[in-house]
Order: C-alpha cells, then sequence, then structure tokens
C-alpha cells in the first residue's frame, strides 16, 4: 500500500505570517542600512561628511571623492594597475588552491574510510574553533623557515589549508550516494573522471560557498604581515594609506569603503542562490 505523505503545515494564524514579515523587514533594514550609508558618503561632498549626525540621504552628489582617490593612488611610487594586479593574482591563486585542497580532502573523507580518517576530521572541527590570529605567529615562524616572506608564495600558500573549506566539501560530498559512484565505476569511470564529472558538479553550491568565503578574506587582507616590497603590495594596503591621511582626505576615504565593499558584494550576489542551498545542507539522496 502506497503510504501518503502530507507535507505538515506551519501551525500559524494569517495575523502572525503578518508579524513575521514585519520582524524581517524591520531587521533587514537594519542591515542594509550601513551599505546605505557607506554608498551615500562615497558622493558626499565634504561639507555633508562633516556633518554631525550623519544623513543617509546625500543631497548633493559628487565624484570629486573618487577623483581624489585615484590622484592620491597616481601620486605613489607604484602605479595603481600594479596594487591591483597584485591583489588579483593572490585572490585568485589563494582561492583556487583552496578549493582544489579543500573539494579533494572532503571527499576522501566523506567517500573512503581508511585508518585515521575520523581523526583527521575531529582535528579538522577543533581547528575551526581557533581565529587566524591564534596561529599567525606559527605560520609566520613557517614562512620565514622557509624564505617565503617578500615573495607570492607566504600569502597564497598558507591560505589553501582551509580547515572550512575542507569541512563544508565534506559534509555537502556525503550526501552524494554511493550507489552513483558504484554505478560509474561498473561503467568503467577513473576516480579522477568520478571526482571531476560526477562529484564536483553535483556540489557546485559547495564550492561556490567557499569562493565567496575566500574572497571575501582576501580582497580586503592588506597582506601586510609578509609583503614589504612596494612592488608586491595590494590594493587594501595602498587604500589604507589613502584612508589614514587625516581629515583632508576624508572624502577619498568614504570612497576607499566603498571600492572595497563592491567585489565582495557583487560575487556574493551572483552565487546567492548556491549559498542559501549550501548552508540548508541540501544534496542529492538516495
Amino acid at each position: 500500500m502506497k503510504k501518503i505523505i502530507r507535507h505538515r503545515q506551519p501551525n500559524r494564524s494569517f495575523g502572525g505570517d503578518i508579524g513575521v514579515y514585519i520582524i524581517l523587514i524591520i531587521a533587514g533594514a537594519f542591515m542594509i542600512l550601513p551599505l546605505l550609508l557607506v554608498v551615500s558618503n562615497a558622493f558626499k561632498p565634504m561639507d555633508e561628511l562633516m556633518k554631525f549626525p550623519q544623513e543617509f540621504i546625500v543631497h548633493h552628489p559628487t565624484l570629486k571623492n573618487f577623483a581624489d582617490l585615484f590622484g592620491f593612488l597616481g601620486q605613489s611610487w607604484v602605479p595603481f594597475s600594479r596594487y591591483l594586479f597584485n591583489t588579483l593574482f593572490i585572490t585568485v591563486a589563494a582561492t583556487v588552491g583552496q578549493l582544489i585542497i579543500g573539494s579533494m580532502g572532503g571527499y576522501v573523507l566523506a567517500k573512503y574510510d581508511f585508518p585515521g580518517s575520523k581523526k583527521i576530521f575531529s582535528l579538522i572541527v577543533t581547528a575551526l574553533m581557533f581565529n587566524g590570529y591564534v596561529i599567525s605567529i606559527p605560520v609566520y615562524l613557517i614562512v620565514v623557515k622557509l624564505n617565503w616572506v617578500d615573495t607570492y608564495l607566504a600569502p597564497i600558500i598558507p591560505f589553501f589549508a582551509s580547515t572550512l573549506g575542507i569541512f563544508l566539501m565534506k559534509q555537502f560530498m556525503e550526501g552524494i550516494p554511493d550507489s552513483l559512484l558504484e554505478a560509474a565505476k561498473i561503467d568503467g569511470a577513473k576516480e579522477w573522471g568520478i571526482f571531476t564529472k560526477i562529484v564536483m558538479p553535483n556540489v557546485k553550491p559547495a564550492w561556490l560557498t567557499c569562493i565567496i568565503m575566500s574572497v571575501q578574506a582576501l580582497w580586503g587582507n592588506p597582506q601586510s604581515t609578509y609583503l614589504y616590497s612596494e612592488e608586491l603590495k595590494t590594493l587594501p594596503y595602498a587604500l589604507s594609506q589613502v584612508a589614514a591621511g587625516g581629515i583632508a582626505r576624508r572624502g577619498a576615504a568614504a570612497a576607499v569603503q566603498l571600492v572595497m565593499m563592491i567585489v565582495p558584494i557583487g560575487v556574493f550576489i551572483f552565487s546567492q542562490s548556491n549559498i542559501l542551498e549550501t548552508m540548508a545542507n541540501s544534496g542529492i539522496k538516495d
């Protein structure tokens, strides 16, 4: 006899639904107000920026703040394009490396039972509790020992070992049925082919989420701990120097905040649905 599946309806009245929506709208407004203030400040003239209390609406928008920003950057020893290249190169290289290591490690931990696998995963989960500042000194000592200071390797290679990336990929890959992988092996598929053509496409939300988190962590990082040569400095470092110029550069500092915010928000909007799917831990089920 076929079992009838009934979807559970929320035990809430129409008035309760309205109340929930009102609460969500208020919470959403509080979340978006700081972003609107950053956008508004970037186009405010100096007299409106100096006004207290701050107003959310700009009355006389201007592009002078951005002109001042690029003017200050043009006066530096290194061209603006060099700062931008360094930031893009470090962000892309570290993100790709983290994705490869995280997906491979997650796949092995999710689909293979080998001696010590549970202990390794326990260590990964334990490492999630530690802030990056806790391990910054050991990482720096290792980088110095390897003579990677003031090279691109210093900010890129240590970022490969992201415990969060391995954890997300492992948890999501566990939702892929073993029967699907076994069927591929019976059809003659090799291990690499199974990983690249079956597993990775089915965990797209997970690795897109890893990309988002990696870009957010790297884009705004000045990398001043490892990079000392001006030719290797990143865009966040150059922009932070502009913003630290005092009241005279307050307009340029407001433009800096908007510039640094555009890329992470743009990447998030591009893959928002996949991030929500990952957080819901959905996937293929038997």
